[in-house]
């Protein structure tokens, strides 16, 4: 199947859009919509015209007791009246499972609904766009208030007073709720269950659940879904995961800023009690028993993970069946399924995997990638060329497979991506059709794009040849100032400026380059990406951090992907790997474990296969395709110490040997000249 591309995917130069164009044109668009068309129009039109009811009813002390006598405690959202009393027609109900406190989203709640203050900041978060600007950054976060994504995360006002309920409830050990904290392990998982039967046998339900969340919630959901309880007939997850290990834990062998800040802001949340049922909990007795619970376990996780870092006695630090229990196992999943996801998320590389790996037909399963991160996504959507909010999309979602309301919605796409480089893009399948592998070898010559790294070399059509040459790197600190930095700050540091976003420069002072001629006709490079590369090490130990990017004709730098890999963990798992027709590795899947950890022979150089983030993206005629490769990118990537100890003062090297070329191994269609 063609794509269709909106007007912005013609850019001949990476410069900061204008405003939308006020008519498409005609030579890139027909065959499928990103938009939905006007389906979406009518979509849009139910959520934001007058609801069947005025009011919703909101219970804050509700108690659902476990099979294994935890109490947890939820929020009810009902439809009313004008008087604000809940009606009594039983409707669809709509599960979020939650670890961030319901009082977090009672305050979101609270300012989003404020008489005038909360349409004004809805407003301004649709109509301010400050590209181009320093405050690009602030704005692309700010815009998720009018993408939608909030009333997915919490009380979804508009959604029940169409006629559903909302059942929102704090994880086991965590808001409210008592017990301890399982992070997404198997008793948690069961809880999902137990809450799905206890909607059913409420009066106010109808028999027919669907489960609906952000990020941990957009996991459970999924977990939930592969359990395949009967009433649970509709999943819409945002920026959830299929592999926790190698997404964000420990990627490449290495892990990530992100865990330890993320386990701390959960574990903070827990000890703060509701206060909206403050005077109920203490009159009940649950305020004693939460109380008790949190006293049992203060920290959840975070002294055995310092510990494993410290020292790897912890199994965690390595994949382990710790990891494999809280997996969601998407190919058992059988309900209508609608995934959300970004290219620089947390969990980049599932925001394409989970779809491929639902076994459902298109249609009961739909994808959404934007070019963005975690906590900045639904920005942009709901524009003239964009696909329509995601409030739009979950009420659409829901409306068709929990009310059999013929919408349209399960002809949307099925896979609506926003094109690196380009715009908004709506098709049969990714990666897109007509993709052939292809192969850049890396080469000491010059290129002449990238004075300013540590090394400029070329990236060509034809390997190498003459001698060997060593390029030596040092671990540093420019990490901090880039785009690993947003991907493991879920995207807040973008607010910082242009270097921790779309210009490399920075980072790549301190790295090795090599760029292609710039390309004569547009490639669009759709799939999964494989680096090779030649390594040796100082120290027993080596750490590599490797991007690939977009370069425009003046020169800046924008990342498409990234990848890492520690050397010892450079052992490949071929039945997992994945590989094309012709054998070409195109998507490299380490062991990651203990066992599986090889020697790394001091200065001997050995081959090492970086796995790379699926990505979809265009590189423009004039544009060029850049490998940086680095020593280190801190904090993206953290090494742990007894691999510090064993790299010591290391300096590594990037060996390019003509019997043993490193290589980009990618899926594109278009090609790339000779130099």
């Amino acid at each position: 199947m063609a794509y269709r591309m909106d007007p912005a995917a013609r850019k001949r130069a990476r410069t900061v859009a204008p405003a939308l164009p006020s008519r498409p044109d005609p030579t890139s668009l027909p065959l499928g919509d990103p938009t939905g068309g006007a389906d979406a129009r009518a979509w849009r039109a139910l959520v934001d015209g007058k609801q069947r009811y005025p009011r919703v009813h909101i219970d804050r002390t509700v108690t659902i007791t476990m099979s294994d006598g935890v109490r947890l405690r939820a929020t009810v959202v009902r439809p009313a009246n004008r008087l604000g009393a809940p009606v009594n027609t039983p409707y669809p109900t709509i599960l979020s499972v939650n670890p961030y406190n319901r009082a977090t989203l009672d305050a979101l709640d609270e300012g989003l609904n404020m008489p005038v203050v909360g349409r004004a900041m809805k407003s301004a978060s649709a109509a301010v766009d400050a590209s181009g600007t320093p405050l690009e950054g602030l704005t692309r976060l700010t815009g998720v208030v009018a993408g939608g994504a909030l009333d997915i995360f919490g009380v979804n006002r508009n959604l029940v007073r169409s006629g559903y309920v909302q059942v929102l409830v704090d994880v086991r050990g965590t808001g409210a709720s008592q017990g301890k904290w399982q992070i997404l392990g198997g008793r948690e998982q069961k809880d999902s269950v137990e809450l799905i039967d206890w909607v059913t046998t409420q009066r106010w339900s109808n028999g027919r659940v669907g489960m609906a969340g952000w990020s941990y919630s957009a996991i459970n959901s999924l977990q939930a879904a592969d359990k395949r309880p009967k009433a649970l007939q509709a999943v819409f997850a945002i920026e959830g995961t299929s592999d926790i290990v190698r997404d964000i834990y420990i990627t490449g062998g290495m892990h990530s800023a992100f865990i330890p800040i993320w386990l701390s802001l959960v574990n903070v949340l827990k000890w703060v009690p509701n206060p909206r049922t403050a005077l109920y909990d203490l009159g009940h007795g649950e305020f004693a028993r939460w109380l008790r619970d949190r006293v049992k376990s203060p920290a959840t996780e975070l002294p055995s993970l310092l510990w494993g870092f410290l020292t790897t006695r912890d199994e965690r630090i390595f994949d382990d069946p710790y990891f494999d229990e809280r997996d969601p196992k998407i190919g058992n999943i059988t309900c209508p399924t609608f995934t959300v996801g970004a290219w620089h998320d947390l969990f980049g590389p599932s925001s394409t995997q989970v779809y491929d790996r639902l076994n459902l037909k298109p249609g009961e399963k739909q994808m959404l990638v934007a070019d963005g991160y975690h906590v900045d996504v639904g920005t942009g959507q709901g524009g003239r060329f964009a696909p329509p909010r995601l409030d739009v999309l979950e009420r659409a979602w829901f409306d068709h497979w929990l009310k059999d309301i013929e919408n349209g919605v399960e002809k949307y796409g099925p896979v609506v991506m926003q094109q690196q480089g380009g715009g908004w893009t709506s098709g049969a399948q990714f990666p897109r059709p007509g993709v052939s592998t292809q192969r850049l070898y890396l080469s000491e010559s010059a290129s002449g794009s990238a004075g300013h790294a540590r090394h400029d070399g070329s990236l060509g059509r034809v390997a190498p040849t003459g001698a060997t040459v060593s390029l030596s790197l040092r671990p540093d600190l420019r990490g901090l100032a880039s785009r690993d930095m947003s991907q493991v700050t879920a995207g807040a540091s973008i607010v910082l400026g242009s270097k921790f976003s779309t210009d490399a420069e920075f980072q790549e002072r301190g790295g090795l380059t090599f760029t292609t001629p710039a390309a004569t006709e547009p490639v669009q490079i759709s799939g999964a990406a494989n680096l090779r590369l030649y390594v040796a090490s100082t120290g027993q130990e080596g750490t590599w951090a490797v991007t690939v990017n977009d370069v425009a004709p003046d020169g800046t730098s924008t990342v498409l992907t990234n990848g890492g890999l520690t050397v010892s963990n450079r052992a490949l798992d071929q039945q997992q790997s994945e590989y094309d027709a012709d054998g070409n590795l195109l998507r490299a899947h380490h062991y990651l474990t203990r066992v599986r950890k090889l020697p790394v022979p001091v200065d001997v150089p050995v081959a090492i296969d970086v796995d790379l983030v699926p990505t979809d993206a265009i590189i423009e005629a004039g544009h060029r395709l850049r490998v940086d490769v680095y020593a280190a990118s801190f904090p993206r990537f953290l090494t742990l110490v007894p691999d510090l100890v064993k790299a010591r003062t290391r300096k590594q090297r990037l060996v390019l040997d003509p019997e043993h070329p490193s290589h980009l191994t990618f899926q594109a269609i278009g090609s790339f000249p000779t130099a």
